[in-house]
C-alpha cells in the first residue's frame, strides 16, 4: 500500500441501522448508551482507515476521550439512525472525529438531528499495543479551520491532565442488602453498581474493550441511578467529557458505579466511574479506567420534562460534589444561552 500525499483529505464515513426493541427502554426511547456505542464504532472505523493509509505497522484507533455530548432529540424503535463520522483535526499522534446522528422516520421520511459528538483517538500498533503510531495529516479547507482544531486539541489535552487529579477517588461500596434502607432522595439511596466480565465480543483486535461497550455500560448504570431517584421514565440529556484513563483487557472484571452529584429543578448529574481488575493477575489490584458525568432528565408519559425531586445532601464530601456539579450546571447553562444568542 502506498502512502498518500501529505495533507490528503480523509473521506467521511456513514453507517446506518434500524432501531429494534432491544435497543430501547420500556417506553420505546432508544438507550443513550446504544447511540454512544454507534458513535464510537463510526469514529473507530474512520480513524483506523485513515491511519492505515500510510506505510509501516498496521494499527487500530483507540478511543481516549469523548467531548461533551448533547442528546438533542430522542430516537425511537423503528427509526433509522444515520451516523456520519468525519476527521476534523490531526496532531502527530491523535485524531479528532466529529460525529452526527440523524434519526429518520422511514414511514414519513422525516429526519431530525439526534446527536452530535467529538471524539479523540490515538492509533496503536497491532504488533505492540503500547506503541502509538504517527497520524497522517489531513488537508484543511482553510488556515482558520486548522487553527480552530489546534485550539480544541490543546484544550482537551489540558482538561485530561486536570481530570487525572481526581480519578483515584475511591467510590463507596454499594449498599449491603442486609443494612437498613437508605432514606429516599439521598445519594446512598440511588447509588448503583454493575459488574461485568469482559469477554471476546466486547473487545477489539488488541483484546482490549471497545470504548463504545464501556460507554453503554456507563449509560445503563447512570439510568438506573436516575430512575431510582425519580421513580419515573428517564433519558440521557447530555454527557460531559468521557476520559479513558487506562485500557481494559479481555478477562478483566469491570465495576461500573454511578452516584448523584447534583440535582437541579429538571435535571440530574450523575458521576460514573469504571474500575477494572484482572481475574488472572489479581496482585495488580483494581484501577480506575474511565470517568464521566452524565446528565439525565425525567419524563412523563408524553415525553415532557418533569420536575426532579431535590437531592438530600449528607456530609462534607457530598456537599463539595454538589457545589462542583452546580458550577458545571451553571457554566453549561450559560454556554447554551450564549450559543443560542450567537445563532440568532
Amino acid at each position: 500500500m502506498s502512502a498518500p500525499q501529505t495533507g490528503e483529505a480523509a473521506s467521511p464515513l456513514q453507517i446506518c441501522r434500524i432501531m429494534r426493541p432491544d435497543d430501547a427502554n420500556i417506553v420505546g426511547n432508544v438507550h443513550g448508551g446504544n447511540i454512544l456505542r454507534m458513535i464510537e464504532e463510526a469514529g473507530c472505523i474512520v480513524s483506523t482507515r485513515h491511519c492505515n493509509t500510510q506505510n509501516g505497522d498496521r494499527c487500530l484507533a483507540a478511543l481516549v476521550r469523548v467531548e461533551k455530548t448533547e442528546f438533542l432529540s430522542p430516537v425511537f424503535i423503528g427509526e433509522v439512525a444515520h451516523v456520519t463520522a468525519e476527521i476534523t483535526y490531526t496532531s502527530k499522534h491523535s485524531l479528532e472525529v466529529q460525529v452526527k446522528v440523524m434519526a429518520e422516520n422511514i414511514l414519513t421520511g422525516a429526519k431530525k438531528l439526534a446527536n452530535k459528538a467529538a471524539l479523540w483517538y490515538v492509533p496503536c500498533s497491532l504488533r505492540n499495543v503500547d506503541k502509538i503510531m504517527e497520524v497522517p495529516p489531513i488537508k484543511y479547507a482553510s488556515a482558520e479551520q486548522e487553527e480552530e482544531g489546534r485550539k480544541r486539541y490543546e484544550a482537551q489535552k489540558m482538561e485530561r491532565l486536570e481530570t487525572k487529579a481526581r480519578i483515584e477517588e475511591v467510590m463507596p461500596s454499594p449498599p449491603n442488602p442486609e443494612d437498613p434502607p437508605k432514606e429516599k432522595h439521598t445519594v446512598g439511596f440511588s447509588q448503583s453498581s454493575l459488574i461485568h466480565l469482559v469477554g471476546p465480543s466486547d473487545c477489539t483486535l488488541h483484546d482490549y474493550v471497545h470504548g463504545g461497550v464501556t460507554m453503554k455500560l456507563m449509560d445503563e448504570v447512570a439510568g438506573i441511578v436516575a430512575a431510582r431517584h425519580c421513580n419515573t421514565n428517564v433519558v440521557t440529556a447530555s454527557v460531559d467529557a468521557i476520559n479513558f484513563h487506562r485500557k481494559i483487557k479481555k478477562g478483566c472484571v469491570v465495576t461500573v458505579t454511578g452516584r448523584l452529584t447534583f440535582v437541579s429543578n429538571k435535571s440530574m448529574e450523575i458521576e460514573v466511574l469504571v474500575d477494572a481488575s484482572s481475574l488472572v493477575e489479581a496482585e495488580k489490584g483494581k484501577y480506575r479506567a474511565v470517568s464521566a458525568f452524565f446528565t439525565f432528565i425525567s419524563l412523563d408519559k408524553d415525553n415532557k420534562p418533569l420536575p426532579v425531586p431535590a437531592l438530600k445532601v449528607e456530609g462534607e464530601d457530598e456537599q463539595r460534589r454538589f457545589d462542583e456539579g452546580k458550577a458545571r450546571y451553571l457554566q453549561n447553562k450559560e454556554k447554551r444561552l450564549s450559543d443560542k444568542t450567537r445563532r440568532q
